[in-house]
């Protein structure tokens, strides 16, 4: 069985306590953290933007992996370097011809991701593949955490391994979304290398045996 990494997402830390949070995870074995940044316009929802990411900067090493589920990404991407994101992600469904963004973010010295929601077919990805790196499938309707996970998700991470196979890429598949220890096995199998949960990780008793049961380490 392949194993995975883990990106804790921050969304379901408590923001009283964020550091120790943060710490909690990192100690816990966390590979990287998920940063989900909403404006209430792509999204029903407002989450947190620059401000966080700055002061969560400042209390950890681990890389900040920065999902913008916003409607105009590219009037931000200097502020995300700038706040400490190390990788930005960017929705396909607000970026029909994602290539100069994704140019953009990597001049600027950071990681480009490209992502799609639950109704997005998985091949509008399918062109840009060789200019990203890393892939997201969301398997929740993004906006709010504590999701059911959507199996049909897997059916795109199936179809998605395929395609990077097929042009000799390594990139790699993460999914978001309702996420935990009985359906990581299933993500893991069809292809995914990144695994973003929230509660099952910030929620956890034992947060180093649920990011195990995540990774399957």
């Amino acid at each position: 069985m392949p194993t995975a990494l883990v990106a804790p997402s921050l969304l379901a830390a408590d923001f009283a306590r964020l550091a120790d949070e943060i710490a909690r995870v990192e100690e816990a074995g966390a590979d990287l953290l998920h940063l989900d940044v909403m404006d209430g316009h792509f999204v029903p929802n407002l989450s947190f933007g620059i401000p966080i990411i700055e002061a969560v900067r400042k209390v950890t090493r681990l890389k900040l992996d920065t999902h913008l589920m916003i409607s105009e990404p590219a009037r931000y991407l200097q502020a995300f370097k700038e706040a400490g994101a190390d990788a930005l992600t960017v929705h396909l469904e607000v970026c029909p011809d994602p290539l100069p963004i994704l140019a953009q973010i990597r001049s600027l010295g950071l990681e480009c991701g490209l992502t799609i929601n639950p109704a997005t077919p998985v091949e509008g990805l399918f062109p840009f593949l060789a200019h990203t790196d890393l892939i997201l499938i969301m398997s929740v309707q993004p906006g709010f955490g504590g999701q059911r996970f959507m199996p049909a998700s897997l059916d795109k991470v199936r179809a998605l391994r395929e395609r990077l196979d097929q042009e000799n890429l390594k990139t790699p598949i993460q999914i978001d979304g309702g996420i935990n220890p009985q359906n990581a096995p299933d993500c893991r199998q069809a292809g995914v290398g990144i695994i973003v949960a929230g509660s099952a990780v910030f929620g956890a008793s034992d947060p180093a045996a649920a990011i195990r049961a995540l990774a399957g380490r």
